[in-house]
């Protein structure tokens, strides 16, 4: 029996028994204040940007207390989503910076803005490449659900995640962690807090982090697949300025080097099947291998300075705050292009003599090297469909140098302030009144070249006589302003019902200017990016404007138990989309005229909508047996138009990496969380989500309207418990085990159905002379199927010390990270999911 099926029905009967509970309803409090101020066993949030109750805030929301960090051992956003249910993510797969958050099937769309927000300390961060990063020494995370756009801010239409770290007190502290596990994975980190003078504090604190990854390149002979190594270092200052004023002042730097692109192709042709049964593959089934001729390279650099200042005005509160950030990220690697003929046809210029030269002769050196099926390296590059005795099936990332190069750069600056008012005086009726501006200038890039064996430039533009001339070149600076109003009102009645009302309006102004220079693609003849056919590319500029608004009610039926609705508007601005991005997909799919084109009927656009969704939520939480059994169950709906989506696309011009919209999108679901306290030191946990969707209507892709929500999984299990036992009197003895199962899971608009590849428009065009329907595509093989992960760690901890072995995937489950259809292509390019570490943690604070 397949333990999935086995420990998945266990899962549901938990559940309906009602034993299981959200890793959210910890009993253990927040922190020692939290404690003393709200009781014994309560946790304060401040998921209404005032401090209260969890239980009071009408909505769904997830906390980790400083406990459950330290007994789960989370530091970032890849682990802590995983506890959390109706939440799922997907980063690290083409770059560290590239991380996708899905809150009940409103996902961050790659390269388009993050659905949800990131507030650390009170101050909210604009780089979606911080999403993942550690953020200093935690001390509780909060993951809100639904939009938070009229509370948190910029891009919060899915949720907001609000983390809270280590201030200093009135002594010196400290602590230190550090673990190593099997594909030399280890790290270690820490921090030292306390007084410079009796009214200003500081918090210094680092984190290392080093891995082999779990794949090894078998044609470099290396670990340098997922290998990753990043530092981060955090300052702090809090001062007390007087006994109604403080300022917080924060510093950050953090480096990350390791590989990237870390996926393999996998076919979706099924009539190809009748030749070979690997042309259409189940991307489950997928046997990943790794043997690209080039080193792939990521390398991040983040730089942070913040202050934040907070004035008591005797009734009335004044928040003010200014972040600078610069982010500077870009990757290199092998190619996507070698079985479109790209690179291995000599033409007129020197610099495509050279790159079909160095095709052949790698092709000829390499003739009859393993790779994963169908794909292979016959007695020339030409590709099969024109020669299929002699040919070559190279998919992406080969050994040759058939594929070209690749060199991506995602570079942005911001500056964004924020200042704040509101009422500071205990009564029932509270209120808050504030603006909000923003500057980013971001600049991107994708060059793709030719390779001569001589690896990849750093450069996004290089001449035809180079060692990597450019063939392919998108590079686009973005410039954003956004202004923002906003405010809220919130009474609380004797009778036990309680009212919100939250608003904000946005203003955001973008620009783009193109940064290709005119110039000629040395390989095809044809300009370097498709959108200079007329010449340069003019700037654009646009505008796009939304009012969000929240409200909330709830009612508290008893002590220990709540009734709450509530119901926003979420936003996230429209934007630009290299420019170049409609003239490439429409010459190389949308032709349907000239031989070899195919008729894809899709569009796409240099501009994109703003995507804006309007979600309901209702539910009950409380708590049964004097607070040891604690619940949450709650119910939602959410109509989303214009949901912003990845589109990626590859061919004979190389590769394309776009964001498109779908024109209406619903979604709909329930969750259910309970927590049991069994006896003192053992709890039982766990929580279940599901979320069903449904694509009205979506004039991009047409034949997708009925399909499923991309990047969102059907359902969520959580399940756990944790035992802490006195061993002695100074020792004690801890067990925290956490499964989840995700479930199936769909990551584009085309699913179970047909659609036309670029072998369709070849393939009667070749020596084979087949009907264009042959080349047709099925991604019904395309879902990710239903998978579980373990996790479990065992420790002995004392006053000052702990030492805890862990297991992380212990039963080494395969999974899959991300599935990206490249719908023309005929394929798609699958990531991994991580493998099984065990290893061992120790830890000491002072």
């Amino acid at each position: 029996m397949r333990t999935i099926d086995l420990l998945g029905v266990v899962g549901v009967a938990a559940l309906a028994a009602g034993i299981a509970a959200p890793t959210r309803a910890q009993t253990a409090a927040a922190s020692s204040t939290a404690a003393a101020d709200a009781g014994e066993g309560e946790i304060l949030v401040t998921a209404r940007r005032q401090t209260e109750r969890l239980i009071d805030v009408p909505a769904s929301v997830t906390v980790l207390t400083s406990e459950t960090l330290a007994r789960t051992g989370v530091t970032r956003a890849q682990d802590f989503l995983q506890l959390t249910p109706g939440v799922t993510i997907v980063t690290g797969t083409a770059e560290a910076g590239d991380t996708q958050i899905n809150i009940r099937g409103i996902n961050g769309a790659r390269d388009a803005e993050s659905s949800v927000a990131l507030v650390v300390d009170g101050i909210l961060k604009t780089s979606t490449a911080q999403l993942n990063q550690n953020q200093g020494s935690l001390r509780q995370i909060e993951v809100l659900k639904g939009p938070q756009g009229a509370l948190y801010g910029r891009n919060a239409a899915a949720g907001a995640i609000v983390v809270s770290t280590v201030k200093p007190g009135d002594r010196l502290e400290g602590a230190i962690k550090a673990s190593y596990g099997e594909h030399k994975t280890g790290e270690v980190s820490g921090y030292v807090a306390g007084p410079i003078t009796p009214t200003i504090g500081f918090v210094l604190s680092g984190n290392y982090r080093t891995t082999d990854g779990f794949y090894r390149n078998e044609f470099l002979n290396a670990h340098v697949v997922d290998d990753q190594q990043s530092g981060s270092i955090d300052g702090r200052i809090f001062a007390h300025i007087d006994d109604k004023t403080t300022l917080d002042v924060k510093a950050r730097y953090e480096k990350l080097s390791g590989a990237s692109i870390n996926f393999n192709a996998a076919f979706a042709l099924p009539n190809f099947a009748a030749v070979n049964p690997a042309f259409y593959e189940n991307v489950n089934d997928h046997n990943f291998r790794y043997y690209s001729n080039i080193r792939p390279t990521n390398d991040q650099r983040t730089v942070e300075f913040s202050a934040k200042l907070d004035h008591d005005f005797d009734g009335v509160k004044l928040s003010a705050w200014a972040l600078y950030s610069d982010v500077k990220q870009s990757l290199t690697a092998d190619g996507t292009s070698a079985d479109f003929a790209r690179y291995t046809f000599p033409g007129a210029s020197a610099a495509s003599q050279a790159a079909s030269a160095k095709c052949f002769a790698t092709t000829a050196a390499l003739t009859g090297y393993p790779l994963n099926a169908p794909t292979f390296i016959g007695a020339t590059p030409v590709p099969f469909i024109f020669a299929p005795a002699n040919g070559s099936t190279f998919g992406a990332y080969s050994p040759t140098t058939c594929d070209g190069t690749q060199l991506q750069v995602r570079n942005q600056k911001d500056f964004s302030t924020e200042v704040r008012l509101a009422s500071n005086n205990g009564g029932p009726l509270t209120w808050q009144l504030g603006a909000y501006y923003l500057n980013i200038k971001r600049d991107t890039g994708v060059s793709l070249g030719a390779d001569l064996g001589q690896g990849v430039s750093p450069d996004l533009y290089n001449g035809p006589s180079s060692s990597n001339p450019t063939s392919l070149l998108l590079a686009d600076r973005f410039t954003t302003n956004v202004y923002a109003g906003f405010g809220a009102v919130d009474y609380k009645a004797d009778n036990g019902f309680s009212a919100g009302l939250a608003l904000r309006y946005d203003i955001e102004a973008r620009k783009d200017h193109n940064a290709v220079p005119v110039a000629i693609d040395p390989i095809t003849g044809g300009p370097i990016n498709p959108g200079q056919t007329l010449g340069a590319i003019p700037d654009k500029n646009a505008t796009f404007k939304q009012l969000e608004p929240k409200l909330t009610l709830s009612y508290k039926a008893a002590e220990s138990a709540v009734l709450y609705a509530n119901w926003g508007v979420g936003f996230k601005s429209g934007g630009f989309n290299n420019q170049g991005s409609k003239a490439t997909v429409d010459t190389a799919f949308n032709d349907g005229v000239t031989p070899g084109t195919i008729n894809a009927g899709v569009t796409i656009n240099d501009q994109y909508r703003k995507e804006r969704s309007s979600a309901f939520e209702a539910g009950i939480k409380g708590s049964l047996f004097d607070k040891r059994v604690s619940f949450d169950l709650a119910g939602y709906y959410t109509e989303v138009r214009d949901m912003q989506f990845f589109e990626f696309f590859v061919g004979g011009f190389g590769l394309l990496r776009v964001v498109s919209n779908i024109d209406r999108v619903d979604l709909w679901g329930g969750e259910l969380n309970v927590n049991a306290r069994i006896v003192d030191g053992w709890t039982v946990f766990g929580s279940g989500n599901i979320t069903d969707s449904k694509i009205k209507k979506n004039a991009s892709r047409p034949g997708t309207v009925g399909n499923k929500s991309p990047y969102t999984a059907d359902y969520t299990i959580n399940l756990g418990t944790q035992v802490v036992v006195p061993i002695t009197d100074a020792i004690r003895g801890t067990i925290r085990a956490d499964y989840r199962i995700t479930g199936p899971t769909w990551f584009h608009s085309v699913q179970d159905q047909s659609a036309p590849t670029i072998f369709s428009g070849l393939l009667p065009i070749s020596a084979l002379a087949l009907p264009a329907f042959v080349g047709n595509a099925n991604y019904v093989v395309t879902q990710r199927k239903a998978f579980a992960v373990a996790n479990l760690r065992v420790g002995l901890e004392g006053d000052t010390w702990s030492l805890t072995g862990f297991a992380n995937n212990l039963f080494d489950r395969k999974y899959l990270n991300e599935v990206i259809p490249a719908i023309e292509f005929g394929g798609s390019f699958i990531s991994p999911g991580g493998r099984r570490i065990i290893g061992v943690e120790a830890g000491f604070k002072f």
